[in-house]
């Protein structure tokens, strides 16, 4: 009998994910699921049409094209030239993928080699941790303090070693809600030319900052050529399930990511690309009213979870709200969560999975107010309750 572990040892402590327990607590318990990051409604009618009239008119049913389909392509470029002032080719520079989370695996297991160091914030994307180690390199944790979760730059300076290769950001960022200043970027910037390192920023909340701006890493001086641009359709148009997500980057740096890519998924979503495509050219009304629309949903979850006890971290952006349980007496986030359904009908993930030292976050709990308004004023009346 062969007695060596049937999971690869890259993948030691990488169990389900803390989503897939949630949501699966959510479903057995009828519980109001604050956990996972999806919203209870679709997006723009408009947008769901068009995906129906791809497939109805026999567009993407068969095998796309590998870098994604031309429309959406151009679509993305006219996307990063319309709001931010960046030029890209279509053809060479972007990159269509099932998702930012395939391009994040993908563009990790690309650029990265065994014993290479990759410096991110925690608390991060728990797929983060996943790629890193599927790459064979090591993660370098830079911690995020409550409660304005700011980075320490000096520390970042200090972390960096002739072994990194890359820095992992994520602005505006899961789960905190921190969104980076123009400082803390231009200073980020500068160290990554001075080190010579490359930027692997995930953008996918781009359109959801309610305080500050959102300034892509790419736009700043001398990193053009060392920044690797993820985005995605799911959080913006609120249909998550469709995973449509895309690199934008120089073109050797898409080259290497697109060698990697095919052998991934090779392709996906093809009749939805049709659908992105039209939604990325939608005017700016809808892009400013779904920020205010999420900026209302977070200021009702947010007072009141205040309401209930919580000590809360209001978020500058994204679709969570960090809070503490400490206030409430409690100190383990993660029994917090798990007994969270059963005693008043709401379920939330604790932060503490989002870190590498458990500690560090351990009476963190993060809610997710991407719902129905109602659904928000339901959730926080059951938590004053609990």
């Amino acid at each position: 009998m062969n007695t060596r572990p049937l999971l690869n040892r890259r993948l030691d402590g990488l169990g389900t994910t803390i989503f897939a327990e949630m949501s699966a607590l959510a479903l057995a318990t009828g519980a109001i699921n604050l956990g996972q990051g999806f919203p209870d409604t679709d997006g723009p009618e408009e947008i769901r049409e068009a995906a129906v009239r791809a497939l109805r008119d026999g567009k993407g049913n068969q095998y796309p094209p590998g870098p994604g389909i031309p429309e959406l392509r151009t679509a993305v470029t006219e996307h990063q030239q319309r709001f931010y002032g960046l030029a890209f080719d279509p053809d060479t520079e972007v990159l269509v993928t099932a998702g930012a989370t395939e391009a994040i695996a993908a563009t990790m297991l690309s650029l990265l080699e065994p014993g290479d160091e990759v410096i991110a914030f925690e608390p991060y994307y728990d797929s983060y941790a996943a790629c890193i180690q599927m790459a064979g390199a090591k993660r370098v944790p830079l911690t995020l303090h409550a409660p304005a979760f700011r980075p320490d730059l000096d520390a970042l300076r200090d972390a960096v070693t002739d072994r990194t290769r890359l820095l992992l950001l994520n602005s505006p960022h899961n789960p905190t809600g921190m969104v980076l200043t123009r400082e803390e970027l231009m200073a980020i910037a500068e160290l990554a030319v001075e080190r010579d390192l490359i930027v692997v920023t995930d953008e996918v909340y781009e359109h959801l900052v309610f305080e500050g701006e959102h300034i892509p890493l790419i736009s700043l001086p001398g990193m053009r050529d060392r920044t690797v641009s993820i985005s995605s359709a799911g959080k913006t148009f609120s249909f998550t399930g469709w995973k449509v997500g895309w690199v934008t980057a120089s073109a050797p740096l898409v080259a290497a990511i697109r060698t990697t890519k095919q052998f991934l998924t090779y392709v996906s979503s093809g009749p939805f690309q049709y659908a992105v495509a039209e939604a990325l050219r939608l005017p700016d009304e809808y892009f400013n009213g779904f920020r205010e629309d999420l900026r209302a949903k977070r200021d009702i979850l947010a007072d009141g979870l205040t309401e209930a006890g919580f000590e809360v971290f209001r978020p500058q952006g994204t679709y969570f709200i960090t809070t503490d349980i400490a206030p409430l007496g409690e100190k383990d986030a993660l029994a917090f969560c798990r007994s969270l359904p059963q005693r008043c009908g709401v379920v939330a993930v604790p932060n503490s999975v989002f870190y590498d030292d458990p500690e560090a976050g351990r009476s963190q709990v993060r809610f997710a107010f991407c719902k129905r308004k109602s659904v928000l004023r339901e959730a926080a009346s059951r938590l004053r309750q609990r």
